[in-house]
């Protein structure tokens, strides 16, 4: 049987190709050079089932005998056109280097299906599907799925869930007989979205285990499943979740799927990891300069903007070594709260007489970045713009007046319909004079509500919605190079590749809270880059959960992401502020490692610890950190593993962070393991199997690692 073979980081993928519907035959640890002949995978057929093998097509479908979910879903609008159920049939392929694309056809339906697949150079797979309507009646589309196969010892399911301030937490389930679902139905990505969906080998963990893993990049609605068939077969896969009748393709149009992006490893999640970060980091367009410390207002003023106020704190700022002021909500027409001005995007005259100028140049006087707040996509009905032109404000009906039927409000809220474009158009315009007018060199760009009921002249709007924010981000970015933008959704509601092609870093949570990041921001560094990832350091105690906790965990915290603060520095004094400036400083010595290194998560049997790092690509130094989550079964710790360092190098592993005036806080021992004064010289091996006795941390406490080669 001829075939499709990419080989790429550890991982290969087969594709029969025999004549009829191109088969999935293999997607998993790599092959080797050469295959055999194909022909020795043709399966048996058992009783009480069709009369021969059932293959698992590129797009699996009923014409071929196969049962789970199907790939491709719809039907003909008219006599000429009628139809449900495709058979494809392999019409055309290509390969070079990493990349396949392979066109199916159903001549009866009139309908083209276009694939293109790349094992790219780290290890990850990007699928996607195109489908042509031929023929020459309407074809309504329900779905279009990318379906990839599992090994047949994926046994555990794993995938994140989550809500407001507490996103991507990871729940496990054993795979059973049957399709398993997750849909998310918030016209955005989501707080309870799973940024991955895993199958693996029993109990997977960090660093072992096989894994099979994927994501949908879409930021509107999704559906993520596992199906294991009666014959044993399981296969994962992911789609855009489609309302009734929202893309219905006219004779000559088409339908391009969201890049599903999935990796396999047999080495753990870090495996997978590793794949998906390496993709990012060799974009053209990933982040090549350092990520600059930020300082961030909201947490300091929220919307009481005063420009002495705001003078101060950027002064406070620049002596402390921030290299970016973001202004955050509040600085637009009639915005002193947020029940109105949503959407009247021009600077408020009352509160900023001389408009932004002395701000921006108190800020960018001092060696400091301007950054700005917006959130494009609503409006509040308290608004000029709404009462302009209600017609803008997405619904589930048609809308022709101000009375027409809005969806239930949030946060005071509804949405402008952007498929509009007189909408987008206005929307862009004042975005583009805001950039023209004021040196901005960053948008924290917001999005506070699900997308209920969105429509778009009658029709489910999600899809066409998704599509004008890409192409609005686009615009402005192409219209004002190097312009950096933050992609944040209440927080973490809207992370995921497709908005991450167009924005250069995620908010991964409102929540400060440093106990609540370290699950937080572990979960969405599974697939994101940390130098993607905003880490902010909050007030002493959390404005989201009132704990308290000691400026040195919430440093350490913050130091494993693109860091910054958010809070009032104007009052940070005597030794609380030489501790903040020394954290600034240690961010700027370690950024590069951060930001270039491969993560590393160690498998600690104590679920009060976690030990977590980033290890440099050559494998000479790193930066471990020790968390204590909660309080341990054990008297102490004892030796905790370091891995994924170089088992053939000499390392000197000393501690870097606190100091030794924070002992007190940090430690609950009578005396601390010797090697801690001094440090401790062992081989990477030794440090991965024998590990270090480690101190015994107060709950809620962190200690930072620096590991150097000799």
């Amino acid at each position: 049987m001829p075939a499709i073979y990419l080989r790429q980081g550890r991982t290969s993928l087969v594709i029969g190709l025999d004549g009829g519907a191109p088969q999935l035959l293999h997607w998993g640890a790599d092959l080797g050079p050469e295959l055999p002949d194909l022909a020795i995978l043709g399966d048996a057929v058992p009783h009480s089932a069709l009369d021969v093998p059932v293959p698992l097509g590129l797009v699996p479908q009923a014409s071929d005998g196969w049962r789970g979910r199907p790939g491709l879903r719809g039907h003909g609008t008219g006599a000429s056109g009628a139809g449900f159920s495709p058979r494809l049939r392999l019409e055309d392929w290509s390969q070079s280097g990493g990349e396949a694309r392979i066109e199916q056809l159903d001549a009866d339906l009139g309908l083209a299906v276009m694939t293109t697949v790349t094992l790219h150079a780290g290890g990850l797979l990007e699928v996607s599907h195109g489908v042509e309507n031929r023929g020459g009646a309407d074809f309504a589309l329900d779905g279009l799925a990318v379906t990839l196969p599992a090994g047949r010892d994926a046994t555990e399911i794993l995938d994140l869930t989550g809500r407001w301030c507490r996103e991507r937490h990871p729940q496990r389930r054993p795979v059973g007989q049957g399709t398993w679902v997750r849909s998310g139905r918030h016209g955005r990505t989501g707080h309870d979205a799973s940024l991955l969906l895993a199958v693996g080998t029993p109990g997977f963990g960090n660093r072992h285990g096989k894994v099979w893993a994927a994501h949908l990049g879409w930021s509107g609605d999704h559906e993520q499943f596992v199906d294991t068939v009666a014959d044993g077969r399981t296969v994962m896969g992911a789609e855009e979740l489609l309302g009734s009748g929202e893309v219905v393709l006219a004779p000559g149009e088409s339908y391009v799927t969201p890049p599903c992006f999935a990796a396999y490893s047999d080495r753990g999640l870090d495996g997978i990891s590793e794949a998906f970060h390496h993709w990012f980091r060799a974009r053209s367009r990933h982040p090549s300069t350092p990520r600059p410390v930020v300082l961030n207002v909201w947490e300091a003023v929220y919307f009481d903007h005063r420009l002495d106020v705001l003078t101060e704190l950027a002064e406070s700022a620049a002596e402390l070594g921030v290299e970016r002021f973001v202004l955050d909500d509040g600085w637009f027409h009639h915005r002193r709260n947020d029940s109105a001005g949503l959407g009247d995007w021009y600077v408020d005259g009352d509160v900023w007489p001389q408009g932004l100028h002395p701000l921006v140049e108190a800020v960018t006087s001092r060696g400091m970045q301007f950054g700005l707040w917006v959130e494009p996509e609503m409006a509040n009905v308290d608004s000029d713009v709404a009462r302009a032109h209600p017609d803008w404000i997405a619904g589930p009906v048609a809308r022709h007046d101000a009375g027409s039927r809005l969806p239930l409000p949030w946060r005071h809220q509804q949405v402008l319909d952007l498929a509009n474009p007189d909408a987008w158009q206005y929307i862009f315009d004042r975005l583009n004079a805001l950039l023209d007018e004021y040196p901005i060199s960053y948008l924290k760009w917001d999005q506070n509500r699900d997308l209920a009921e969105m429509g778009h002249d009658g029709r489910p709007g999600v899809h066409r919605q998704t599509l004008a924010v890409y192409r609005l981000l686009d615009a402005l970015k192409a219209a004002h190079p190097g312009l950096e933008i933050e992609s944040c959704s209440s927080g973490g509601a809207r992370v995921d590749l497709g908005i991450l092609e167009r924005t250069d870093r995620i908010w991964a949570s409102d929540c400060n809270d440093a106990l609540e990041r370290q699950t937080i921001q572990r979960w969405t560094s599974v697939v994101v880059p940390p130098e993607l990832v905003g880490s902010h350091i909050g007030p002493g105690t959390s404005h989201t959960t009132g704990r308290t906790h000691d400026l040195s965990f919430r440093a350490a915290t913050a130091l494993f992401g693109h860091f910054g603060m958010e809070w009032d520095i104007r009052g940070v004094a005597g030794a609380g502020r030489e501790e903040l400036r020394g954290a600034v400083e240690l961010y700027k010595k370690h950024r590069g490692l951060i930001h270039s290194g491969t993560m590393v998560r160690a498998d600690v049997p104590d679920p009060s610890l976690m030990l977590h790092g980033v290890v440099a690509g050559d494998g000479t130094r790193a930066l471990f950190a020790l968390v204590a989550v909660a309080t341990s079964y054990a008297e102490q710790p004892g030796r905790v593993a370091i891995p994924g360092l170089d088992p053939e190098l000499q390392y000197r592993v000393a501690l870097c962070y606190p100091g030794p005036d924070a002992a007190g806080a940090t430690f609950m021992q009578a005396a601390a393991p010797a090697w801690l004064a001094g440090g401790a010289v062992a081989s990477g091996r030794f440090l991965a199997e024998v590990g270090l006795p480690m101190p015994v941390l107060n709950p809620e406490h962190a200690i930072l690692l620096e590991v150097t080669a000799r």
